[in-house]
């Protein structure tokens, strides 16, 4: 398993009865779960100390119910800044667990030494693209809401970042990547953290389990002669790390490199235990 365990500004405090307890900074909030389908004694004094307190409806979806939390505040992880709000369905703007991957990508790209351009698909709310512009890249961050890459621009500001070189689109991601194909447009690396379900801005149908893998083999169409790396993200119950890497290594078959594919968590201070929290697979050139 990757974990993401550099964090100063975010700590996951505990977790039981289908909630997580954590720290955004000097904020407790307390979140569903579905993977914690365990019982412990909720002992630490935070659980009793809250700030915001999202509730699951039994109809789906749910509410937060707020005690003294501001309607935006920010965090940082080394020297990125993120602005976070609650809003829907539980979410803050950010999944802290993508810190290890934030790493690996900022890694790739410093030990490239030269130029690089990435393609960061469903791209959210910038988490990849500022890692990877910090460390030198260039990206062009493709989200099909308007509100999540006004979000990211502000992310990048926030982060020293407003003068980088990051091209911000919004668009369908598929659509967009096969308009790059056909206007020649190549790729040093491609990132991409789809959704399981989604639509795109003119009511596109998006479904994981079906576009998930022609995706990756039309990605593989924008990368140029000597691609870094290509990272894919998933939050997917059925898609296990596994299945990520047999789809990256037959995609990616004509190049010569390596394919890993991991479950990515975050450590628990409570319990010492690494709370899972989806699965990434890599695949990198090898010299």
């Amino acid at each position: 398993m990757w974990i993401a365990d550099k964090w100063k500004d975010y700590e996951a405090l505990d977790c039981s009865g289908g909630e997580k307890l954590e720290r955004w900074g000097s904020y407790i909030l307390l979140r569903p779960d579905p993977q914690v389908i365990w019982n412990t004694p909720r002992t630490m004094k935070q659980w009793n100390r809250l700030n915001a307190h999202y509730h699951r409806s039994s109809k789906g979806g749910g509410e937060w119910e707020f005690f003294d939390l501001p309607q935006q505040w920010a965090i940082s992880y080394r020297n990125l800044t993120f602005n976070l709000k609650p809003f829907n369905f539980k979410h803050t703007g950010l999944f802290p667990e993508q810190a290890v991957n934030w790493d690996w990508i900022s890694e790739k790209i410093r030990q490239a030494k030269r130029p690089v351009k990435i393609l960061n698909l469903f791209a959210y709310t910038g988490g990849a693209t500022i890692a990877a512009a910090a460390a030198g890249a260039a990206v062009t961050h493709v989200d099909a809401s308007k509100g999540m890459v006004a979000w990211a621009k502000e992310n990048a500001a926030a982060s020293g970042l407003s003068g980088a070189p990051i091209r911000w689109i919004v668009d369908d991601c598929v659509k967009f990547t096969e308009r790059e194909i056909r206007r020649g447009k190549t790729y040093d690396a491609v990132i991409m953290d789809p959704p399981s379900y989604g639509r795109g801005p003119k009511g596109e149908i998006w479904k994981i389990e079906d576009a998930i893998f022609p995706l990756i083999q039309t990605c593989v169409n924008v990368l140029n002669d000597a691609p870094l790396f290509f990272l894919v993200n998933s939050y997917t119950t059925g898609l296990q790390p596994a299945v990520l890497a047999y789809m990256l290594g037959a995609a990616m078959k004509k190049y010569r490199g390596h394919v890993d594919a991991q479950e990515i968590g975050l450590p628990v201070t409570a319990s010492g235990l690494i709370l899972p929290c989806g699965a990434s697979g890599r695949w990198e050139r090898m010299p």
